[in-house]
């Protein structure tokens, strides 16, 4: 956000003064662009400043260690293939499945948070079921 709000503030800003120099700006499509870009960086820093407002900073203690909260990396295996996969509990905005970061807001996430280890979860996703159980829960 402090990139945005600084750094490429300035830039849309020289860009716009650039597109203004070229004249006429009722049909400068460089200057609409600019002006569109900066109308996306503001909705963006909007977006950002509001969620920000309501993020809660949550300390470890305070999750139980024995559950599957965001935060928790939770080993799991398919009942039906035998594969264990690791998936790290997220919120939206930090989910990279190709990391196995997944967000609480997904199937699979939402599925898994609150249960313990041991625990099989039966999980409906578009290509069909899945059905893990949980072998391991740890906080990074």
């Amino acid at each position: 956000m402090e990139y945005l709000k600084t750094t490429r503030r300035r830039e849309l800003s020289r860009e716009i003064g650039i597109a203004r120099e070229k004249g006429d700006i009722s049909e400068n499509a460089e200057y609409d662009a600019a002006k569109d870009a900066q109308g996306y960086l503001e909705k963006r820093i909007a977006e950002m400043e509001e969620r920000l407002s309501r993020a809660t900073v949550m300390e470890n203690v305070d999750i139980a260690a024995d559950k599957a909260y965001i935060g928790a990396t939770v080993r799991v295996k398919d009942l039906d293939s035998g594969d264990e996969l690791n998936y790290t509990l997220t919120a939206q905005e930090e989910a990279n499945f190709a990391e196995g970061k997944i967000s609480v807001d997904s199937p699979i996430g939402k599925a898994l948070l609150g249960h313990k280890v041991g625990d099989k979860v039966e999980i409906t996703v578009p290509a069909g079921k899945l059905k893990y159980k949980i072998l391991s829960i740890s906080r990074d």
